[in-house]
């Protein structure tokens, strides 16, 4: 059988208690959303940087570190890395092969994330991505995949916010609570590792 149409309920659970999306620190404050294009529940987070933005959008941008930022293992783990890679640029987009272990490293979810260049809304930056689907088929073992990071100065320093929705394949349906849960956990788990990656280049100088 195969072991990723074996598990679409169970994923999320995996991901929540075995790896990538642990709890986050009080300081960063975890919420639910919604995408537009999709009916299903998503989930965000935000924090709060004492760094200037353009610090904090080059480490968002940094697009092959990203496996790095957000394994909690840093790689140390050979049987939990996670893989980030760029496949593709055009017009200012970029396209994201992103992998992350699940299950202990018995099974992984994977998916080709094409981001949009970040742009000017108001006052805050935002970038979006979504999974690339050709002939109607979605590249991954996904079935939905969405993101979209928000960058704002603000008296308080400058302002991290990640809405996350991602929906496993499979023929079972994933509970949306389920869902909720693991995408705040999801999002938690990345602005976090910005932060941290942040902080560390600032403190380098």
């Amino acid at each position: 059988m195969n072991m990723l149409r074996a598990i679409p309920v169970v994923a999320f659970v995996a991901l929540a208690s075995g790896n990538a999306l642990a709890s986050s620190p009080a300081e960063v404050e975890r919420f639910p959303a919604r995408m537009p294009e999709s009916d299903r529940p998503a989930g965000g987070a935000r924090t709060v940087i004492q760094a200037p933005p353009e610090l904090v959008k080059a480490v968002v941008l940094d697009f092959p570190h990203y496996a790095l930022y957000f394994d909690p293992d840093k790689g140390k783990n050979p049987d939990r890395v996670w893989k980030s890679k760029v496949v593709g640029k055009s017009g200012g987009k970029t396209d994201l092969y992103l992998q992350v272990p699940i299950l202990k490293g018995l099974a992984k979810i994977w998916a080709v994330i094409r981001f949009d260049a970040m742009r000017k809304d108001g006052d805050a930056e935002i970038m979006k991505g979504r999974i690339i689907r050709e002939d109607g088929k979605e590249k991954g073992n996904v079935r939905e995949l969405s993101a979209k990071w928000t960058v704002r100065t603000t008296e308080r320093g400058t302002e991290l916010q990640l809405e996350f929705l991602v929906v496993p394949g499979g023929v079972v349906p994933v509970p949306d609570k389920l869902l909720k849960d693991e995408a705040i956990s999801a999002a938690s788990k990345a602005v976090r590792g910005v932060r941290d990656e942040v902080l560390k280049r600032a403190a380098e100088g």
